[in-house]
C-alpha cells in the first residue's frame, strides 16, 4: 500500500484549498513542510522574522480572497507569529498560521520549546486545533480554510506536532475532503432594503461610510453605481480607501470632521463604529444621527450606536439589491442642496489651509511637500502599503487611490511592523502591479531586515522612508548621556536606511532637499529590483491642526 507523510499531506491539503503561496521562517520541526510545499507546486517565501511572515500571509489572504498561509517553529516562533494572527483577526483578513509543536507523546515533559500553543492562540483567532493524526490533516486544513473565509473573515491556527509532520499513514486511510467553495452571498430581506432607501430619501444630510468590508466582498462596482445614482457624499475608512476613487466629486474625505458631525443619516457600508469612526458617538457624530448598517456579521449590528435599519449579509449581494430597488425610485440628492454645498466649501477651505505646506520648497522637506512629489510619481494602479504615525496618517490623505484592495496599512489593530511583510505579499499577489511602501523611520525599524527578503526574491517594491528622527519628531542630535537626556521618542536623525538597502543589493537613495525628491523617486522606479528612497524631513513638520484628538 502507498503511504504519505504528514509534511506532504499538509502541503497537498493547502494546495487543494487554493493556497498557492506559503510564508514562513523554517526550523524545527517545520522545515519539511516548506520543502514539501515546493514539491507540490506551492511557492515558499522565507522571511527574516515570524511577525513579518504572518503579516505577509494575512495581507495575501485579503488581496486574493483565499487564506494566506504561514508556518512557524515551536514555542517562540508561534509566540512571534501571534502578532500576525491577532492582526488578521482584528482586521477581518483570512489567514492560517501553522505552528510546529513538540511530539504529542511528550506533552508536559519539558520538550524543546514546548508551549501550550493551541491555548495561547485561541483568543486571537476564529478556530484553533492541534492535529492528532496524519490521516486527519486534510480535514483540519479544510475546516481552517472554511472558518477563515466564511462569515466575517479571520484567522485560524493549526498545531502540527513533530511526530505528525514526520509520521506516515496509508493513503486510503486519509480522511477525504473537498475544496471549500466560495462563501455563500447572503442577501437582506426586501423590506429592509426598502426601509434603508426610505430613510436615505428623507435625510437632509445623508452620508455613506465605506469600509473594507466592501473591498473584501468585491462590491466596488455596486458601491460606485449606488453613490453615483443617489449622489450621496461618502467618507471611507483607511482600509476602504479605493473602493471609491479618492478624486471622485462626491468624496467628503477632505471635510471628514464636518461630514461626520452634521450628517443626519449615515449608511455604514462594511465598516465598524469602532475607534476609526469614533464609536459613532458625540461630539464626533450628531447625537440624533440615524444609522443604516450593512455588515456580514449580525453581532456587529447596533454596536456602540443604535441601528435603525439592518442589512445583514454579503456586501456585493446587498448593494445589488439596493441598486435594483433604486430603478423604481427617481430620488437622488441634488448638488445644490445646502449639505452638498457645505461639504464642498469645507473641502476647499481645508485644501487652501495645507497648500502653503505643499508648495514649501525649503529644506528639509515637510510632510505635505514630500508627499506632493510621491503622489505625482506613484502609478495609478499601484498597491500602497503604508505605516508609521504621522507618515501613514498624512500619507493616506495625500496619496490618492483609485482601485479597491490597493491600500494596506496598520488597519483596525493599529499594528506597527506590518509594512514590508504586506509589501512582499502585494508583490507576489499582484506581480504585474507596482508596489509602493510608505514608511516612517520608526516604522521601518520593525521590519527593515525584510529588505533582504525583497532582494533575495527580486521583488521590485519601492520604499519611501520619511525620516524625522523619531516616533514623531525626534531630536537633531544625540545629546550627552542619552539615557537621561534623549527624548524617549527620538531616533538617529537622518539615519541611512538607504545604505541598508544597498548593502543587500537593492537601490538606495538619500534626499535632503525637497527639490531632489522627484529625481530620486524616478531613479528608484527605473531600477528593476527593490529600491529605497530615504527623505529627510523637517522635525517641525506636522499635520494640519485637528479639532479633536485622533483617538477621541
Amino acid at each position: 500500500m502507498s503511504q504519505v507523510d504528514g509534511a506532504t499531506l499538509i502541503a497537498r491539503s493547502l494546495k487543494q484549498q487554493g493556497i498557492d503561496h506559503l510564508f514562513g521562517v523554517v526550523g524545527f520541526p517545520i522545515t519539511a513542510i516548506a520543502a514539501a510545499a515546493q514539491k507540490e507546486g506551492i511557492a515558499y517565501l522565507g522571511m527574516r522574522n515570524e511577525q513579518s511572515a504572518a503579516y505577509a500571509a494575512q495581507a495575501y489572504g485579503y488581496l486574493t480572497g483565499r487564506p494566506g498561509a504561514c508556518i512557524v517553529v515551536t514555542g517562540p516562533g508561534v509566540v512571534h507569529g501571534l502578532a500576525g494572527l491577532a492582526n488578521a483577526q482584528q482586521n477581518c483578513w483570512p489567514m492560517i498560521l501553522i505552528g510546529g509543536a513538540s511530539e504529542t507523546y511528550r506533552g508536559g515533559m519539558g520538550a524543546f520549546q514546548e508551549e501550550r500553543q493551541v491555548l495561547i492562540a485561541s483568543p486571537f483567532c476564529k478556530f484553533a486545533h492541534g492535529i492528532e493524526s496524519v490521516a486527519r490533516i486534510p480535514y483540519y486544513v479544510e475546516m481552517a480554510t472554511r472558518h477563515a473565509i466564511y462569515g466575517r473573515p479571520g484567522a485560524c491556527y493549526l498545531d502540527m506536532p513533530d511526530d505528525i509532520i514526520r509520521g506516515t499513514c496509508e493513503l486510503d486511510a486519509v480522511v477525504p475532503v473537498e475544496r471549500v467553495a466560495e462563501p455563500p452571498r447572503m442577501v437582506a430581506p426586501s423590506e429592509n432594503v426598502e426601509a434603508a432607501l426610505d430613510l436615505l430619501e428623507k435625510a437632509q444630510r445623508p452620508l455613506v461610510l465605506v469600509g473594507k468590508g466592501m473591498a473584501w466582498s468585491r462590491a466596488e462596482g455596486e458601491v460606485r453605481a449606488f453613490i453615483e445614482r443617489t449622489q450621496v457624499p461618502f467618507v471611507r475608512s483607511p482600509m476602504g480607501k479605493g473602493v471609491m476613487p479618492d478624486d471622485h466629486p462626491l468624496s467628503a474625505g477632505a471635510a471628514r470632521t464636518l461630514a461626520l458631525q452634521q450628517a443626519d443619516v449615515i449608511f455604514l457600508m462594511g465598516a465598524r463604529l469602532n475607534w476609526i469612526f469614533h464609536f459613532g458617538l458625540p461630539p464626533r457624530f450628531a447625537k440624533d444621527v440615524k444609522v443604516i448598517q450593512l455588515d456580514i456579521a449580525p453581532e456587529e449590528i447596533g454596536h456602540n450606536k443604535a441601528t435603525q435599519v439592518a442589512l445583514v449579509g454579503d456586501g456585493k449581494a446587498i448593494m445589488g439589491q439596493l441598486n435594483k430597488a433604486l430603478v423604481n425610485r427617481q430620488w437622488f440628492h441634488p448638488k445644490d442642496t445646502p449639505w452638498r454645498q457645505a461639504i464642498g466649501k469645507k473641502v476647499a477651505e481645508n485644501a487652501a489651509t495645507i497648500k502653503p505646506q505643499i508648495d514649501d520648497d525649503s529644506a528639509p522637506a515637510g510632510y505635505y511637500r514630500a508627499l506632493r512629489d510621491v503622489a505625482a510619481w506613484m502609478p495609478k494602479n499601484a498597491i500602497l502599503s503604508a505605516e508609521g504615525a504621522g507618515t501613514m496618517d498624512i500619507g493616506l490623505t495625500q496619496l490618492p487611490s483609485f482601485n479597491a484592495r490597493s491600500v494596506l496599512n496598520a488597519g483596525t489593530y493599529g499594528t506597527m511592523g506590518v509594512g514590508l511583510g504586506q509589501a512582499i505579499a502585494a508583490c507576489v499577489a499582484e506581480p504585474n502591479r507596482p508596489v509602493v511602501h510608505l514608511s516612517g523611520d520608526s516604522a521601518i525599524g520593525f521590519s527593515g531586515m525584510e529588505m533582504e527578503t525583497l532582494v533575495r526574491y527580486n521583488l521590485p517594491a519601492k520604499i519611501v522612508v520619511l525620516n524625522n528622527g523619531g516616533i514623531g519628531p525626534g531630536m537633531p542630535e544625540i545629546p550627552q548621556n542619552p539615557m537621561f537626556n534623549l527624548k524617549p521618542n527620538a531616533l538617529i536623525y537622518g539615519a541611512r536606511y538607504d545604505r541598508v538597502m544597498e548593502a543587500f543589493g537593492g537601490k538606495g537613495l538619500f534626499v535632503e532637499n525637497p527639490k531632489d525628491i522627484r529625481r530620486a523617486l524616478d531613479e528608484a522606479m527605473e531600477f528593476p529590483g527593490p529600491a529605497l528612497v530615504n527623505v529627510v524631513l523637517s522635525q517641525g513638520s506636522t499635520r494640519k491642526a485637528q479639532q479633536f484628538a485622533w483617538h477621541s
